[in-house]
């Protein structure tokens, strides 16, 4: 697998992505396409999807499929409870906020034990649930929608682990590493409400 490629893949996700439309107050949003439209139409969920990928190759052994397991697992409850009206206190702070923990990690080459990593990937999971199954119409069926979300996120962290492992065959986690800084950065700028 060349890594130029899924370069290339990977900036064309990021340069087809909107700001933040994976949150309340977008239209109408229902089914399977709409699902999975969403993780991949907001800027910060690609960041942080990605981010996921990347860290689970930089970690490898168990927390290869951990990592991104846990997200997508702890994703879906998130999503239930959006879904059922429950909000959690928070959610887009929590949602830019992972995209800045997940980009120091990378940023920094922080190694975790692949079950911290999980717990710390999974905790965060649930925010951006939350902002996926708040979108969700009264009345309409949530089943295609949230798969359409979790097919979404897995295919993200997919792209994030193909890159990660690609740079790791080219010796190139210089170019991982600015890339966390750069995902980092614009955590803070969505934070800081600039992004």
């Amino acid at each position: 697998m060349k890594a130029k490629p899924i370069a290339a893949a990977a900036l064309v996700l990021l340069g087809a992505t909107a700001p933040a439309l994976a949150h309340p107050g977008h239209g109408d949003v229902h089914g399977f396409i709409q699902g999975f439209v969403h993780p991949v139409g907001g800027f910060d969920h690609v960041l942080a999807m990605v981010a996921v990928g990347l860290l689970a190759a930089h970690l490898g052994g168990r927390a290869l499929w951990a990592a991104p397991a846990a997200f997508v697992a702890l994703m879906a409850v998130g999503g239930a409870l959006g879904m059922n009206g429950m909000g959690l206190p928070y959610v887009e702070t929590g949602v830019a906020l992972s995209v800045v923990v997940f980009g120091l990690m990378l940023a920094t080459g922080l190694a975790l034990p692949a079950g911290l990593a999980a717990g710390l990937v999974g905790f965060f999971a649930i925010f951006h649930g939350q902002a996926h199954g708040a979108e969700l119409p009264a009345g309409a069926s949530g089943l295609a929608y949230a798969a359409g979300f979790v097919i979404a996120t897995a295919a993200l962290h997919v792209v994030g682990i193909g890159i990660g492992l690609g740079a790791g065959r080219l010796a190139s986690t210089k170019a991982v590493r600015f890339g966390g800084a750069v995902m980092a950065a614009a955590g803070v700028g969505l934070l800081a409400g600039w992004i």
